[in-house]
């Protein structure tokens, strides 16, 4: 299975220490060597990065981490092939515009089966299970709203998208448009919320510690999302199974009871 890895906050922010431990995953401390990609959010625009090399060893990993990007949104993913050989084609994160902004998202899991009809908007450019779906999401939505609809709408079609989607197999995911972060869990997802006071941390794939305390500000907000928890030394919240989360401002939101958790329905033309 591969990797997620995702940070949402209230003010633009580095992700120089979560991605160094992240990125030992990619061959070092795990055996997902099979590329990797990273996403950065900057107002409208999003910078996207992809490397067939396992990031432990690739020249653009290193790249990130010398030239400390800030953003409100990253989405970061160490493959880990199941579907579709190694090509950049097959490489997450995966970037659709939709209603005027970039859609940005990365899966971790496997649908076995999952043939969705041909998306009218659409269509994938590789050959994983994963851009299929990503493209089928966005084909869902695109078609039942011409614009940007309110969000309690918006969500909610996600979410019954998005139980359909998973009842073909494993669909852990994080997605965002740059507004907001959605991530849902099928199997493993935790988050961590960083505010004041902040603490010293230490990550799990390498002897590296940070004082937060040194780098922010007490109107700091940061929430941080992977497939299993990054550091030792703080408390990760994990996700309930088929959870969907939305994460704004570094926080993630409440919904309203039974939305994300829905039973499993064909979207129309499935």
């Amino acid at each position: 299975m591969c990797q997620l890895l995702g940070m949402n906050c209230n003010t633009p922010t580095d992700i120089v220490f979560s991605f160094e431990g992240f990125r030992r995953r990619g061959g070092l401390t795990d055996h997902h060597a099979d590329g990797f990609g990273i996403a950065f959010f900057e107002g409208a625009g999003a910078r996207v990065f992809l490397d067939v090399e396992p990031s432990a060893q690739s020249q653009v990993a290193d790249f990130i981490r010398d030239y400390p990007l800030k953003s409100e949104n990253v989405i970061a993913h160490i493959r880990k092939a199941t579907q579709g050989g190694v090509s950049l084609a097959n490489t997450h994160p995966f970037q659709r515009e939709m209603w005027g902004r970039y859609w940005v998202f990365a899966h971790n899991g496997n649908l076995d089966g999952f043939a969705p009809p041909e998306g009218r908007h659409y269509r994938p450019v590789g050959c994983t299970d994963s851009e299929r779906a990503f493209c089928f999401l966005l084909d869902t939505l695109r078609q039942r709203f011409d614009h940007e609809p309110p969000f309690v709408e918006l969500y909610r079609l996600v979410s019954e998208t998005v139980a359909w989607i998973r009842s073909h197999g494993t669909f852990n995911f994080i997605l965002s448009n740059g507004k907001f972060m959605l991530a849902h869990c099928s199997t493993s997802l935790y988050y961590i919320v960083r505010q004041a006071p902040f603490t010293t941390a230490h990550l799990v794939d390498e002897d590296v510690s940070v004082d937060f305390a040194d780098l922010t500000t007490s109107n700091d907000r940061v929430a941080v999302i992977a497939t299993q928890p990054l550091t030792d030394n703080e408390v990760w919240t994990p996700f309930e199974a088929n959870e969907l989360k939305i994460f704004k401002y570094g926080a993630p939101l409440k919904t309203a009871p039974g939305i994300g958790k829905v039973a499993p329905v064909p979207p129309s033309g499935a």
